[in-house]
């Protein structure tokens, strides 16, 4: 039996392109070789994209070649050129590691739609909608959904300060992995948080505090056939949660402890996994996406935002809520790349 091509994509333009590189290096160590022969396709910080050996920290040290994903429907798959001329590589199904813009934002998933190659993870809608978070909150309050109250700041405006109950988050309304990110205690920080933001997108959000706990629920799968992770629990020590900017992350956060399960009665948990599962299919999520929640001291569950295409590195929630629900890494590997064959 032909093993099956998968086209591994990671790195990438964003500010998260390091987190990615690590994603796909666990990847790769948990692909099945048996059943899978890969392509690893990395994309440098500056959008050059080559066929390597292996996804790592000195990935475009190795032997690398100049490729690209040929749009033609025909083609079906990587060209790559070597010795001057290009070789073309079929793909059976590609598996975008790639975090924050041009990754998770539909970009990606236009040219993989174009190209006519299977692709894990959302569709273009799904994946564009989840990216704007005040997006993603308009058509989560459409379908009754409770998100925090939040205010949108285009490029050039400049809110009055005295507009919010303070503290508020401000946020690129578009990037992820807390990049841009500032907690604001009062009007005096506020025009500095929205000069950082704008580093990142031109797009402010502007939301207010919830106090409550955070939660999270990793959810795999299509339509109404959904399997869903354990709840994982960030319990803060100070600031908000931000691990993928920390020095060493693979020792731990700096800040925050992260429990899986959560420290939740079991009926707590339980409606958690069901308001993710409700997220999901309203925000017109497939494949694969991490739901991020608050829950109140009144038991009210509160929209944080929804990741498309979350981590999968050694520290990452999502594979951690997935394995805590008995499907290790290389079981979830396979089934996100069987959903994504049968489309």
């Amino acid at each position: 039996m032909d093993k099956v091509k998968v086209a591994i994509l990671f790195g990438g333009c964003s500010e998260e392109h390091d987190v990615s590189v690590k994603s796909a290096s666990e990847i790769a160590a948990n692909l099945d070789k048996e059943k899978y022969e890969p392509l690893y396709i990395g994309i440098t910080k500056s959008g050059s994209w080559k066929s390597c050996e292996k996804p790592g920290a000195e990935w475009e040290q190795g032997t690398c070649y100049s490729a690209v994903l040929s749009p033609d429907k025909n083609m079906h798959g990587v060209l790559v050129r070597k010795n001057h001329e290009y070789e073309l590589h079929h793909i059976d199904v590609a598996f975008p590691v790639l975090h924050g813009k041009s990754g998770e934002d539909g970009a990606i998933q236009g040219l993989f739609e174009l190209s006519g190659i299977p692709y894990v993870g959302c569709d273009i809608q799904g994946s564009a909608i989840c990216m704007d978070k005040s997006l993603a909150y308009i058509v989560a309050k459409n379908a009754g959904i409770a998100t925090p109250e939040f205010w949108i700041v285009h490029q050039d405006e400049r809110p009055a300060t005295d507009a919010f109950s303070y503290p508020v988050f401000v946020k690129p309304a578009r990037s992820g992995s807390s990049f841009g990110v500032t907690k604001v205690n009062d009007a005096n920080e506020l025009e500095s948080a929205i000069e950082t933001a704008r580093r990142y997108d031109s797009k402010i959000l502007i939301e207010q505090a919830v106090v409550g706990d955070e939660v999270g629920c990793a959810v795999m799968g299509n339509g109404s056939a959904l399997t869903v992770g354990e709840v994982d629990q960030i319990r803060l020590q100070h600031g908000f949660f931000r691990i993928h900017q920390e020095a060493e992350p693979e020792k731990g956060s700096e800040n925050a402890v992260i429990t899986v399960p959560a420290d939740l009665p079991v009926e707590e948990r339980e409606r958690i996994r069901e308001t993710a599962k409700t997220i999901y299919k309203a925000l017109g999520c497939k494949g694969i996406s991490r739901v991020d929640m608050f829950i109140q001291a009144d038991g009210r569950i509160v929209l944080n935002e929804v990741n498309t295409l979350p981590g999968f590195t050694s520290y990452s929630r999502y594979p951690r809520m997935m394995a805590a629900a008995g499907i290790p890494l290389s079981e979830l590997i396979d089934r996100l790349i069987e959903l994504a064959l049968r489309g």
